[in-house]
């Protein structure tokens, strides 16, 4: 069966665009908004959606995206909360979904059922940030049809990228700085150069996330890659606006022009 994630990104090649790829936590303000959120996301150009699955220690994250995990757990935010929010998504909607989560949440869920309850649920893919893909088993690397994201960082070498890339399936999404996630006043200079290397040992779709958080940034960043995510810039308008009534509204508004600048690099 094709994933929507393989679907999303051949359609875009046949077009001649880049990917735009939009990071929210999920349950931020709270699961209902995330609903509609996600909705209004994919008409203002979200091509995919990484969906955070709120953790207590999300060490890889920058302040902002913390503060929105935070904000997810107290409103009772669980996996399988989020999950059942990709069911609801999936009433309306068929945009590709990434989750972006810890080993934490998914070891206590129980590893293997997590898989396939995230498929069931209409997960297209897992980025799982601290399971090092050594460590990461071939049973349930592939369980049934969801993909397997892996990250590629700036001091990543040679022989270790190609490592990643040959365990890896749907996309490569390439840190283009070293540190945790978050706002930037200027992208990585080094990106070219990078994506060549990684573009050697492998056809996947890379995409450049981490730092990217307006449309002048994002049209820069889209011309070497095949997507461009943004997370922590998004995060912080749902923080700003998340007691209006007008949240999604602004949100979507802040997001369309970074989605148009992807489109057209």
């Amino acid at each position: 069966m094709t994933n929507r994630i393989d679907q999303k990104f051949a359609g875009l090649r046949a077009r001649g665009q880049k990917a735009f790829i939009a990071y929210i936590s999920a349950g931020d303000p709270n699961l209902v908004a995330t609903r509609a959120l996600t909705l209004a996301l994919e008409k203002a150009g979200v091509d995919i959606l990484e969906l955070g699955v709120p953790f207590s220690d999300p060490l890889a994250d920058g302040i902002v995206n913390q503060l929105a995990a935070q904000r997810a757990l107290e409103a009772g935010t669980t996996p399988r909360g989020v999950l059942d929010c990709v069911r609801e998504i999936r009433r309306e909607s068929q945009i590709p979904i990434v989750l972006y989560t810890y080993m934490n949440p998914l070891y206590a869920f129980g590893f293997e059922q997590f898989h396939r309850e995230a498929e069931a649920a209409g997960v297209d893919g897992l980025l799982i940030l601290d399971l090092p893909p050594d460590e990461d088993s071939a049973e349930l690397a592939n369980v049934g049809n969801i993909k397997r994201i892996r990250l590629i960082a700036p001091t990543t070498p040679p022989e270790r990228i190609a490592q990643i890339t040959a365990r890896a399936d749907g996309f490569i999404y390439y840190v283009s700085r070293e540190g945790v996630t978050g706002e930037q006043a200027s992208v990585a200079t080094s990106l070219d150069e990078r994506i060549a290397e990684i573009r050697k040992t492998t056809s996947l779709p890379i995409v450049v996330g981490f730092g990217v958080s307006n449309p002048e940034q994002a049209r820069e960043v889209a011309h070497a890659p095949d997507g461009v995510v943004v997370g922590s810039a998004i995060v912080k308008r749902i923080a700003e606006h998340g007691k209006s009534p007008d949240l999604v509204e602004r949100v979507a508004e802040f997001v369309s022009p970074l989605a148009q600048a992807v489109k057209q690099a």
